[in-house]
């Protein structure tokens, strides 16, 4: 059993437990605690140690906390103890304590000197905002307001900035690693949301999460497609035009292609099945940058960092669900940008012909190999878009050579450019890799709409690769590549805007 601080200041320790190095800080320092009080950090340590035995526990970190006005999770304290406990008993002794507080407090102290850009020892307004921008995060005047008027009545002031050492007592045992922790703590608890890497915190109550958050998210993932969708238009009905009736017979083209439309159906024609486009993919986007953040969260855990697998997997759930959920609606698609002139009067009146073909069974063939196809797709699409992003933002971090990152407010935030780059790159290897069980469902889908037996998909691909070669699978791509390119990169661009617009 370790020994209880004395009033002279003798460090407790356990006799079993492993001494850390002695801090190279002074253990004397004056800690002002959100409820007011002054302690040394021996006395806040007695203070939060409830039973006297020289460790803090979980739960004792809890109530201590609590009665002191630290407004820190379960979670988060859990955190705290991972950090700070040396000789993993889950426990925390005073020399462990000293230890956690002095490496911590050179953690906290590059935030400050970050944030403090005129280094005069003291943030206020308009450096948070600079700060925040150059993690990509546009804050209001009144919401930095709000952020360093959370610190300064912690503090007990009255200044409109803060300085090291109100920072310093505001975050102490909020155990962090970087700038982004530092950032979500600061904001919890306020009504100002962060964009892509910091999310809601945990302790926002689940009604919150799914009244504000979740739907602001549906909403702009919505957009985002409805806008991309609408603009490619023209180029998606000719990928699908040659995707069931181009061959090596008929030698249909780019050029014979979109002849062919015309004469059916002229200028307005080319735009046939966009309603029912822009009705599959608002919620199909929606659905699937939503599971696509939520999947993160689950698959990443306490990790501050999602890798590259994890987002393939996170993706490749989230593009299978969207596309499970609205499926039938594809096969509408597919069909009223088939159809000739007249053919169907409406898209109620598609879907009741649809139906009269083979009953609900039918609005969900092709499915096998849009399912099959849609993992590789979604999944390394959205790995490879958020892979290039986190890249290009690591280059723009405060270590970055670039001399600009700590003077601009949009330095740090990736611009239409960039974010068209990584939309192109990433479709692009995404479509390369399913193509194949696109196309196939897309025949298959046709063939239910002329009435004909359907052939398995295996059946289908066989007959294709006799007839035409491999490349027969490869049918509609240059069109598919000029549609999904800028499609996809409109997309991401239109939803990273209408989430800064929507304060996410």
């Amino acid at each position: 059993m370790g020994v209880v601080p004395n009033s002279s200041g003798t460090t407790p320790a356990a006799a079993s437990n492993p001494q850390p190095a002695a801090p190279s800080f002074s253990p004397n320092i004056l800690v002002t605690t959100p409820n007011g009080e002054t302690l040394d950090l021996l006395d806040l340590f007695n203070r939060l140690d409830a039973d006297k035995n020289g460790r803090l526990t979980l739960d004792e970190l809890q109530k201590g906390c609590k009665i002191l006005g630290f407004s820190l999770s379960k979670r988060e304290l859990e955190k705290l103890i991972k950090t700070a406990d040396l000789n993993s008993d889950n426990e925390v002794d005073f020399p462990e304590f000293l230890k956690y507080v002095g490496e911590h407090q050179s953690r906290l102290k590059l935030v400050f000197q970050r944030l403090d850009s005129n280094q005069d020892g003291k943030v206020d307004v308009g450096e948070v905002q600079t700060g925040l921008a150059d993690l990509g995060i546009n804050v209001s005047k009144s919401e930095a307001e709000s952020l360093l008027e959370k610190v300064r009545a912690s503090a007990g002031d009255g200044e409109a900035s803060i300085d090291w050492q109100q920072w310093r007592d505001y975050h102490l045992l909020h155990a962090t690693s970087d700038m982004e922790d530092i950032i979500r703590y600061w904001r919890h608890g306020s009504n100002l949301d962060v964009g892509d890497d910091l999310r809601v915190p945990d302790e926002l109550p689940e009604k919150e999460k799914v009244g504000v958050m979740l739907f602001k998210t549906l909403i702009a993932g919505g957009v985002a497609g409805a806008v991309s969708r609408t603009s490619t238009a023209p180029i998606d009905r000719l990928k699908v035009l040659l995707q069931v009736h181009a061959s090596s017979k008929n030698h249909l083209g780019v050029k014979s292609g979109f002849k062919q439309l015309l004469s059916e159906g002229g200028i307005k024609g080319m735009w046939r099945g966009n309603g029912m486009n822009v009705l599959k993919i608002a919620p199909e986007s929606a659905l699937k940058f939503l599971t696509y953040e939520k999947m993160k969260q689950l698959i990443r855990g306490d990790n501050k960092e999602v890798t590259p697998e994890q987002r393939f997997v996170a993706g490749s759930v989230a593009g299978l669900t969207a596309q499970t959920v609205i499926y039938p609606l594809e096969l509408l698609k597919t069909k009223l940008i088939l159809r000739k002139t007249n053919e169907y009067s409406s898209i109620a009146d598609c879907a009741v012909k649809v139906y009269r073909e083979g009953g609900l069974r039918v609005f969900y063939r092709g499915y096998i190999p849009n399912a099959i196809g849609i993992i590789p797709y979604a999944g390394i699409d959205l790995m490879v878009y958020e892979t290039l992003k986190s890249k290009w933002l690591f280059r723009q971090q405060p270590n970055s050579p670039s001399p600009s990152s700590s003077s601009s407010s949009s330095s740090c935030r990736p611009g239409v450019g960039v974010l068209l780059a990584c939309g192109a790159i990433s479709s692009s290897c995404g479509q390369l890799a399913s193509y194949p069980f696109a196309l196939l469902r897309t025949k298959m889908q046709n063939q239910t709409a002329a009435g004909r037996r359907q052939p398995s998909m295996r059946q289908l691909a066989v007959h294709i690769v006799r007839t035409e070669g491999p490349q027969g699978l490869y049918r509609g791509i240059v069109p598919n590549f000029l549609k999904v390119i800028p499609s996809v990169s409109i997309s991401y661009v239109v939803y990273e805007n209408t989430k800064r617009a929507l304060s996410l």
